[in-house]
């Protein structure tokens, strides 16, 4: 209904049609509930909720559900493997739980397991919903607010990782711990792995929010000259001039800096917007470079 038609609607009465639109919503309200309970789950069997949440009194006291995928052949043997860090952990593995379509994670490993045998642990981190600029930024934008990022950090590097560590069989070594995200979620894998080189060494920064703060540019020369972090630019042509013009002013500013070329790779992919459905088509590719899978 047009808007000067919807006007006139009111106006005309005004208490019979009050009570109309409070049946309306409460009629889609129920529909859509119904729907979204519906939802069927997409995910695998080895990827699931783990009974242990945490809270960060520090950043925002909101409990956080953490999802662990865990390799096909996690059960019938006694390897152990590489962890992967990855933020939105909503959006990761299950279409029920995802606000805005999934990754397809546990498929996309489970498919590359089956052709090359090689197994991750996956650890997703969801988010806390509004505080989720917060959790992502490391700097506060003056429109937008954020700037608790180190302190989300910190709580992966110092309580959650410990926490894998000692529950699952890891890898623990720097050379096998991975950070990955995209957006805000890129921007504070970006700055993670950076700070903390000795904990992460392959960091996959996907279509990152670098406009947030031009304190990236200072954090970016102060930290760039790193010799054993591999990193994963990438940014889609759909996306916006600005977002591929950012990434390729990081990437010549970490050369600048002193990062190890044949540790930096950017993709700019034309197609690519900024989505689920870009991230999930680029996610085996990422894993792929990131730890030299032939």
């Amino acid at each position: 209904m047009k808007k000067r038609n919807w006007q006139s609607f009111l106006n005309e009465n005004k208490m019979k049609n009050l009570v109309f639109y409070i049946i309306f919503l409460f009629t889609f309200s129920i529909a859509f509930s119904q729907n979204f309970d519906e939802r069927k789950s997409t995910a695998s069997k080895n990827a699931s909720i783990i009974q242990q949440e945490f809270v960060i009194p520090s950043l925002n006291n909101i409990s956080h559900k953490i999802w662990v995928y865990l390799p096909p052949n996690y059960s019938t043997s006694s390897k152990t493997f590489p962890v992967i860090y990855m933020h939105d952990g909503q959006n990761l593995f299950d279409a029920k739980t995802s606000y805005i379509g999934e990754w397809e994670v546990d498929e996309t490993l489970n498919n590359l397991f089956e052709k090359t045998k090689k197994g991750f642990i996956i650890v997703g981190v969801e988010n806390a919903g509004e505080e989720r600029i917060n959790e992502y930024t490391p700097w506060p934008n003056e429109k937008y607010g954020g700037g608790k990022g180190e302190i989300y950090i910190d709580f992966i590097v110092n309580n959650l990782k410990p926490f894998i560590d000692q529950n699952y069989r890891t890898k623990p070594q720097q050379k096998y711990t991975g950070l990955i995200g995209s957006s805000l979620g890129g921007l504070i894998s970006y700055y993670g792995g950076l700070k903390n080189p000795d904990t992460f060494g392959k960091i996959g920064a996907l279509s990152t929010s670098f406009w947030f703060s031009s304190e990236v540019e200072n954090f970016t020369k102060e930290n760039g000259d790193i010799k054993i972090v591999k990193l994963f630019l990438l940014a889609g042509g759909k996306e916006g001039n600005d977002m591929v013009e950012d990434t390729q002013k990081i990437e010549n500013l970490l050369m600048k800096t002193g990062f190890k070329p044949k540790n930096l790779k950017t993709k700019i992919n034309p197609d690519g917007e900024h989505n689920e459905a870009f991230w999930k088509s680029e996610f085996s590719e990422i894993i792929t470079w990131l730890y030299d899978i032939k």
